[in-house]
């Protein structure tokens, strides 16, 4: 089963940098609707992000979503490890009982491959910042998007 929590997560993040910096209003609704997600699944990802700092939401009419701290300070490893806590990457299988060369040793290599690439991956999610990872998502957009009524007429609502 595929986890869409982290790039979820990411998106969400980007988009709060993004209508900061345009001085726009986010909330749940709002990033809902942008990102074609449950609002529940949205929620439901606020809450580790809110734990961790990552996000600071205000509640009420007026509420709003914004980043809980600088931009160039949050990390994706930040957010990668906020809403995936301590699943990894890969599951090994129960240990198997010991009855040939392979299943007796196969379940500890595989572990020791494992956690290498968990390392790995970490180490590379913490050389980008939510910042940098903004910049290159604006500089590449190829997609002419532009807004859409039913969506500026949400955030004004307050949504």
């Amino acid at each position: 089963m595929l986890d869409y929590r982290f790039p979820t997560a990411l998106q969400m993040v980007l988009s709060v940098a993004m209508a900061e910096q345009m001085g726009e209003r986010s909330t749940s609704a709002i990033l809902a609707y942008g990102l074609e997600a449950n609002p529940s699944f949205i929620r439901k990802l606020m809450v580790p992000l809110t734990r961790d700092g990552i996000i600071v939401s205000t509640l009420g009419r007026n509420g709003s979503i914004h980043l809980g701290r600088p931009a160039e300070d949050i990390t994706l490893r930040d957010i990668y490890l906020s809403v995936i806590e301590d699943k990894k990457i890969w599951a090994s299988r129960p240990d198997v009982p010991a009855r040939c060369v392979v299943s007796a040793n196969a379940c500890w290599y595989f572990k020791t491959i494992a956690e290498e690439a968990e390392e790995a991956s970490l180490a590379v999610l913490a050389r980008h910042t939510v910042a940098s990872a903004l910049e290159k998502v604006k500089k590449s957009d190829t997609s002419g998007c532009q807004p859409v009524p039913e969506f500026e007429a949400l955030c004004k609502k307050g949504h």
